[in-house]
This record gives C-alpha cells, structure tokens and sequence, in this order.
C-alpha cells in the first residue's frame, strides 16, 4: 500500500535549484534512508514530505488519514513542560478515560446512580486496558531510558535541558505517538552507542514507514532495506541497506561511464564522417547522418556522464617515525582533581616521557571516572575508543596530552611521538579568524597561493576561504580542522569524533586516509562502520564496572568477544578453566547450592506475590457484590464506603501485578 508520492518535485530558492524532476514513492512498511552530500537538499525534500515546506514545483499526496511525525535537527523550543509531561503528552487521552473510571466508582457507590455507573464502568475499563491505560506510564520510562535519560532527568523542566537533549526528548515523543509515517532528520547525532543501538532495534521492529536523513552508515545498514541518493539535483533510489547501494552505486556509474564512452566514441566517428564529406559527392548520406544526431541530441538521447564525486582529499603522511612503543599505561586512573593548581607532573625517561600522578590516588573529593587497565599501543596500531557519553573518553585523551592530571598510575608516551589532536568542539578554532588566516597561521612560510590551493582539497574554493569560522556549517568547521591535522604532520594521531558533521563521501575518504596512515591512531568515536573497517584494537568504556578493557581487532570482533564473556559469566564459567578438579568440584557445588537457594527464593516470592494477587482478586470479587447487596438496601453510606476500598485494593491490585510481572524468572 502506497502511503505517500511526490511526482516531478523541485524546489528553488531564487535562482537557486536545489533539486528538480524528484518522484518517489512510499510504501507501508518501508524504512528509507536518505543520503547524499551536505547542501544537497536532503532536509528541504524531508520538510516537504512532512508538509511544513512546499515544493516550487510538483505534488505531494498523502494517504486519508495518514498521520506524520517529524524529527528536525534543530532542537525544539523549550517551552515550559516538563520532560516526562511533554513526551508524554499524547497519552492524555487515557488520562481523562482513568479520571471517568474514577468518577464512575464513586457513581458505583451511589445506589441511585449504581447500576448505571456499572454498566458504563465495564465497557470503559475493557477499552482503557487495551489502550495500554495501565502500562503507559512503564512505556515513557523505558522510552526515555532508551534514549539515554536517566530516572533523575524524567521530570526536569525542557528549559533546563540542552538542545541535544530536547531533541531526545522529541524523538521520545514521536516513538510513543507512532505515526504511519516517521521522517526523521539525523536521530543519532545527539545519541551515544547504546541509545543508537536502542533506537535500532525499535525502529527495526516499527510496523510504520520511515525516511531518515542519515551520516551514520552502520545504522543505516542495520535499518533500512531502501536507499534514496540525493546530489547533483536529482533523486536516484536503490534496493537494499547502506551496503547494496554503495555497491550498486559503484556498478552503476562504471555501467553508465562505459555507456556514455561508447556513445562518445560513436559521435565522434558520426561527426569525422560528416565533416569530410558534407561537401563531397557522399554529401547526401552525410545530411542525414547530421539530422540523425541533431534529433538525437533533441529528443534527450545523450547519455550523462557520471558525476565527479567533490570530496576531500587528505594526506597525513607523518614526518617522523616514532618508536616501537607509543602509549603505555601503567594503573592509570582517569578524572577530575579537586583541586587544580598543580600542572600535570612529567617526567622523562628512556625513549620517551611520563604522567605521573602527583599522590598514590585519588582523593576523597576527586571525581573519578574510570580506571583502565594496562593497556599498550604499538606504532601502526588503530585503536577506536568507545562508550557512553559522559564516561570519560574526551578526558582521557586531554590526559594524554597532559592537560590534565592523573588521578593515579603512570601514563607513557614513547620515544619521537609527535602527537596531532583533533577536538571534538573543534574548540582550538578561533571564530573571529577567516579560514585562510587559520590556514596561513598554521603554516606562515605558506604563500596565499599555495594557501588557496591548500584549501581546495577541502571543498573551500572562491569566496568560501575568506569567510570567518563563526559563519560555517559544522561540516566546514571540520573540513577546517582536518587540514589544519594536515599540516601538523604528526605520527600519533588523537581524533575526537572526527565524523561529526562529514558527509558519508567525505567520511569515506577519512576512512580510507587512517586505514592507510604510516602512524598510530587512537579514535574516539560513535561511528561503528569506520570502527569495522580500520581498528586494530577496541578499547571498551564500561559505566558498570567504571573500567577501560582493550579487546583485539576491529568492531565486529569486540561484539563477537562481549557476547562470548557475557555467555561465559552467566554460566559461570570464568574461573573453571584455571581450578583444579577438586577445586572445580567444590566451585560447583558451592555454586549450584547458591542458585538452589536463589531460586528457592526467587519461588518463595512468586508465590507469596501469587498469593496476594489471588486474596485481591478475591476481596475484589467479594466487594463487588457487597456493593450490590448495599445498593439494594439502599444503604448509601455503606456503599460508598465499599467503593472507596473496592477502588484502593483495585489499585493495590495493579500495583503487585506489576511487581510480580517485574520478578526474575525463578
């Protein structure tokens, strides 16, 4: 079933064309992924399908009754709500259907009003459960927890949020409400790691459709099962994840690039023959062979040539080849000082230098982030540093540099490492500053020329390299600060959240630099297509444990490794290898006592809970007739009085449902 078309659709902004002669088509069911460069139009096409923009030209046609939820990437106004009241705001409808519930216990109390009350009372209370009236509240919290809220934010005031944080909130709005049709518009950018992976498997089950604006190539693997490709003005669509298009792309380009050679080719003979003999005694034949190419480039029978990808072009080959050794640590412990008089104590050593803790450890008042094991990198390795936002993957790599203080351990750079940072703020670019003056301050014996030169490799050409930083997208910003990497020609290379803002062209050419840097790399990142494709190593932060663990290999080996320790430690398998066999004896025994007496426990509160339920179901079943009994004799104190109870121990009644539903298994 279709539930929206857009035919012949352009949109301009004065002598502007963004993009012209789009037709697309949605069907129930579809998850699309909209790509294509930055400036292309993806967002202006995704306010058109969302109806806050109209085209310049072409139709838009909606399905009866279909119902849209957009996500834009710009936060939302704050308002004056709450978090949990304005993502929950959709379920107001249930809250006057609980609010007439409680009317109509208190009608049931009133003999005169009782059996009317009663027969209403059923009817609506069937209706409100199956709404999800008794669930909804459990829905907004795991919801909002998904997307990274902790409890204690569920009720904080939206203007006290962040902007990123508004738009979670949003996006938790829009997965409650589950319209027909989800335009979403970047999602993941303000997400970490696990809220993506959440999101994923939501939107994987979503029994709506879908368009969604992404960068992030593995979730647009893991999601969608269309590709729509945006860029030069057109829309092309493909069958299949991020993966088949990339592939189909390709095809289709050397397919299309073979074509229109061919027909290059073919021209050119046509016209050799008709030039040399326009004028001679063949001149008839020539006639006709020029009117034949003349329809034919009429009528639109050129073949195009592919377009020529613009991306960046990088090269951070490093100048200096370090040692063998590049970081080591040794008991590291990672966070904030109380106090931060001191600068971070360095000490130099055989092949290299030292951060060392000023104390034996942290103190009482110091806040701790994480503690690492120890851990080593080699020249030539690629290690991608993950986690949670707010665990500390920005702060380790600012004690790595020596911004700040170990809290405990020693932290070793190796011998000849030159290191290059790339901030995740892209907080070292100065605002007031043109992008040539950043260019020419980081290399001064550059001449404009070369300058200029130097600046089109990153896409800045004309005009666009005498614009302040403080006018550009986040994407040139980051152009910005890849050249300026470029130019530090160092062998260790420290990248923050260096995808942020790319487009997938320009994330691709990033990719392929660090897979084929001379140096060491040591990426913090969200981005888990580049993580599969150049890590050598996966350096896990855990929020639980508060640690730093190094896993061999790249992305899809650290998932296959976690999932092999998690099967492992819920079968208690960690310690058996290296226990003697009366060791292993006594370990089980001990072991299979424990889980007998957790279980023991575990039954022994299913079945007092069980018990509970039933003397409520009971007691219930008892009021209610009491209630009758009550209205007949017309004894209207009694009857309100026994409504009051029937309706406390019918809430108590939901409220031991819930626990015991929330019970591990036994």
């Amino acid at each position: 079933m279709t539930v929206l078309t857009g035919s012949n659709l352009s949109r301009r902004f004065g002598p502007l064309d963004v993009f012209q002669g789009v037709n697309i088509r949605v069907e129930k069911g579809d998850r699309i992924g909209l790509v294509g460069p930055n400036g292309e139009g993806k967002t202006t096409l995704l306010r058109i399908l969302a109806g806050l923009d109209a085209p310049s030209d072409g139709t838009v046609t909606r399905m009866r009754g279909l119902t849209v939820g957009y996500l834009p990437q710009d936060p939302p106004p704050a308002g004056q709500a709450t978090l949990w009241d304005d993502v929950s705001s959709q379920f107001e409808g249930l809250r006057r259907r609980a609010e007439e519930l409680r009317l109509l216990e208190e009608q049931m109390a009133d003999p005169d009003t009782y059996e009317q009350a009663l027969a209403e009372y059923g009817p609506l209370q069937a209706t409100f459960e199956a709404a999800g009236g008794y669930d909804w509240e459990l829905r907004v919290r795991q919801v909002l927890t998904g997307l990274g809220f902790p409890p204690d934010e569920h009720h904080l005031p939206l203007a006290h949020l962040s902007g990123g944080q508004r738009t979670r909130g949003l996006l938790a709005r829009l997965l409650l409400q589950e319209p027909d049709l989800l335009l979403m518009d970047e999602p993941t950018n303000h997400l970490d790691l696990q809220a993506t992976e959440w999101l994923e498997s939501v939107l994987l089950q979503w029994r709506g459709s879908m368009v969604v604006v992404s960068h992030d190539r593995y979730f647009l693997d893991r999601v969608a099962t269309r590709i729509w490709e945006l860029a030069n003005q057109r829309l092309d669509a493909y069958r299949g994840n991020y993966s088949h298009f990339s592939l189909q792309r390709t095809m289709r380009r050397e397919r299309q690039l073979e074509e229109w050679k061919r027909q290059q080719q073919t021209i050119a003979k046509e016209q050799d023959y008709i030039r040399r003999n326009i004028a001679g005694q063949n001149t008839r034949q020539a006639q006709g062979r020029r009117t034949r190419l003349e329809r034919m480039i009429a009528e639109g029978g050129l073949v195009e040539r592919p377009d020529e990808r613009q991306s960046i072009r990088l090269d951070l080959d490093p100048r200096l080849r370090s040692g063998n050794l590049v970081l080591r640590t040794s008991d590291l412990v990672v966070g904030y000082r109380a106090s931060n008089g001191h600068e971070p104590r360095r000490e130099d050593v055989s092949g290299g230098y030292e951060y060392v803790a000023r104390h034996a450890g942290p103190a009482p008042d110091d806040t701790v982030l994480f503690r690492s094991e120890d851990i080593e990198l080699l020249r030539g390795q690629r290690a991608a540093l993950i986690g949670p936002n707010g665990a500390g993957k920005s702060t380790f790599l600012k004690t790595i540099l020596g911004q700040l203080q170990p809290l405990g351990g020693r932290l070793r750079i190796g011998a000849s490492v030159h290191i290059g940072y790339l901030a995740q703020a892209h907080n070292t670019l100065v605002p007031e500053k043109t992008v040539i003056d950043t260019i020419l301050d980081a290399a001064p014996r550059m001449e404009i020329g070369q300058a200029r030169s130097f600046l089109g490799r990153f896409l800045f050409s004309g005009d666009d390299a005498f614009k302040t930083i403080s006018v550009l997208s986040g994407g040139q910003r980051s152009r910005v600060a890849l050249a300026l990497l470029t130019l530090q020609g160092a062998n260790f290379l420290l990248l923050d959240e260096p995808t942020n803002h790319l487009d997938i062209d320009s994330q691709e050419v990033l990719e392929d630099m660090l897979k084929a840097f001379g140096g060491t790399v040591l990426l913090v990142t969200h981005d888990r297509y580049l993580v599969d494709a150049m890590a050598t190593q996966v350096w896990m932060l855990d929020v639980e444990s508060g640690g730093l663990r190094a896993y061999e290999g790249n992305y899809s080996a650290y998932v296959a490794a976690k999932t092999a320790e998690d099967a492992a430690a819920s079968e208690n398998l960690d310690d058996e290898a290296t226990l003697s066999d009366a060791q292993l004896h006594r370990e089980r025994s001990r072991e299979e006592r424990r889980q007998r007496k957790v279980i023991e426990q575990r039954q022994a509160e299913a079945d007092r809970m069980e018990a509970l339920i039933h003397a409520m179901e009971e007691r219930l079943e008892a009021l209610g007739e009491q209630i009758a009994t009550a209205g007949q004799a017309q004894d209207l104190e009694r009857v309100r009085s026994l409504g009051n109870e029937y309706q406390a121990v019918d809430e108590r009644l939901h409220q031991l449902m819930e626990e015991w539903s929330a019970l591990p298994a036994a």
